[in-house]
């Protein structure tokens, strides 16, 4: 199994297939509207805009399982995200990343990596707030908040996990390092 054997629903609640995504490097990310990680947007969009003819798609899955920082509606959500950080990559419908309503896609990408761990200053806001929600947080492949991030190869299989707090170097070296 690997990420081209799934399909997602789109905003407009289709569903398609991620095979459509064969042979290109894939970033999949859970975001949020309201979060402090929402700028993060940005380093997206300029990422998307630099590595996209080589190759890159990133798929935004915004979600509103952490601190309910995704609110709205799927229309309302892109229209913030294309008007506020004029993104162009494709967002997908609203989803949950964890628990028994998790799309397949992300319990797929739960089940297969490790929590990589916070780093810098957000690592002591964000540490008790996700162990007083997941005890074993250190431990599981859950995703612990917004703006997770996973690499994806051309041939579907999981290059790297980053969490919210890791840099945008880090996600970048990666994806360059699988183009």
């Amino acid at each position: 199994m690997n990420a081209f054997d799934f399909t997602v629903k789109t905003q407009d609640g289709k569903e398609t297939a991620l095979s459509a995504f064969k042979g290109k490097v894939l970033l999949i990310v859970n975001t949020a509207t309201g979060c402090g990680f929402t700028p993060q947007y940005d380093e997206l969009q300029d990422l998307y805009e630099e590595l996209k003819d080589q190759g890159l798609e990133i798929l935004d899955f915004p979600c509103n399982q952490f601190g309910a920082q995704a609110p709205g509606s799927d229309e309302e959500i892109f229209d913030f995200c294309s008007s506020r950080y004029g993104i162009t990559f494709p967002q997908y419908s609203k989803i949950d990343v964890n628990g028994d309503n998790a799309i397949p896609l992300y319990k797929w990408l739960t089940e297969n990596t490790k929590f990589a761990g916070f780093q810098g200053p957000a690592e002591e806001i964000l540490n008790p707030i996700v162990e007083g929600m997941d005890k074993d947080f250190r431990t599981n492949g859950k995703i612990k908040w917004n703006f997770t991030k996973f690499v994806i190869t051309r041939d579907g299989e999981i290059a790297g996990r980053f969490e919210p707090t890791a840099e945008i170097s880090a996600v970048k070296a990666k994806i360059k390092e699988v183009l």
